[in-house]
Order: C-alpha cells, then structure tokens, then sequence
C-alpha cells in the first residue's frame, strides 16, 4: 500500500473554519505556494457549488446490503461502513464538499477517500477514482465508478466515515434518508 501524505488539507480546513489558519501551515511540507493555490481552489469549488449538507454517494434511496455493525472493541470484528447495492460501473459521487486524499488500492481493492471539512473523512471501495488526491469535489460530483467484486454474488458500494479514531455509520450523515434494509442470511 502507498501513502499519499497531502500538505493541503490542514490550508483547505483552515478556509473552511475548522482550524485556526496558524496550526494549518505549522509543520506542513511542500510548497506553501501549491497547498494556498489548492485551498483557494478548494474554497472556489465550494462557492460554485453551493450545496450543504449530505448525500448518498449513490442512488438517491439506496438500498443497504449490510448495515453499520460497529465492533465492541476497536479492534475487533464488526462491519465498519454501509453496503449499498448498486451494479458494476455504476456512478459514484461526493456525498458532501470536500478533498480527495486518498485515490488508490488499499490491498487489491481499489479505495477512494475524501476529507469534509467538519472532520469527517468518507471511503468507498471498490470505487475506479476519475479524481485525484488533493482535488477538490462538490457535494454531487462524480468521483469514480463502482467496480466489481464486493458483495457477491451481487454487487455493492462500502461507504464508510470516521471523525478522528471513530467510526460512524455513515447513514447517520443523512437524516432525510429513508433507507431499505434488506434481511441478513
């Protein structure tokens, strides 16, 4: 697995108010120049798209597969995310405004992750990125195509969201959600 430390996040958090403009530059490495041009792309994003709030990153009712299963101990088993059902090729999109800071395999599954700016940070898989790391993405964009290979014999999108070491389930992003379980077995 590689990994992709990206400077601009700390800048583009800082623009977005969740931290002090200070402790965003403090120790970042890089061009300051480049990570200050991406977050004011970042920033740009986000005023030309306008639209607060959350989505899922899929159909607008999806249907869950598995639910959020969080384990009782951190390390432990559980199911970390949401399945949501949906064919091979379907389209996936930003679920709320934010950066890529993760486009790439992790093990042989193809990974996407976006860092919002209130702390949250989504993954998908197996999601084929069309974005790149540091790029930032308007609620409603489209930020890859759902591969196949997860839930057979169908097919599904994980979607999973943690603020810091905790894991959420990311349905609770969506209050106006009405999801469809489907039974376990």
């Amino acid at each position: 697995m590689h990994m992709v430390i990206v400077p601009v996040i700390p800048v583009v958090l800082a623009l977005a108010g969740v931290v002090p403009v200070g402790a965003a530059t403090a120790g970042a490495t890089g061009s300051v120049a480049t990570a200050v041009r991406a977050a004011v792309v970042a920033r740009d994003v986000v005023r030309a798209v306008p639209r607060p709030g959350w989505q899922p990153p899929l159909a607008k009712n999806p249907v869950v597969g598995r639910p959020f299963d969080p384990p009782a101990e951190r390390w432990g088993r559980g199911h970390r995310g949401v399945d949501l059902r949906a064919r091979p090729g379907a389209k996936v999109v930003a679920p709320a405004n934010g950066v890529v800071v993760f486009a790439g395999r992790v093990g042989k599954k193809p990974t996407l992750s976006i860092m919002h700016a209130n702390g949250v940070r989504t993954t998908y898989e197996p999601v084929i990125a069309t974005v790149k790391v540091g790029q930032p993405v308007g609620r409603g964009a489209a930020v890859g195509r759902l591969a196949p290979g997860h839930c057979p014999p169908g097919s599904c999108l994980h979607w999973g969201a943690r603020r810091g070491g905790e894991y959420l389930d990311p349905l609770s992003l969506l209050p106006q959600l009405s999801p469809v379980l489907l039974p376990q077995g």
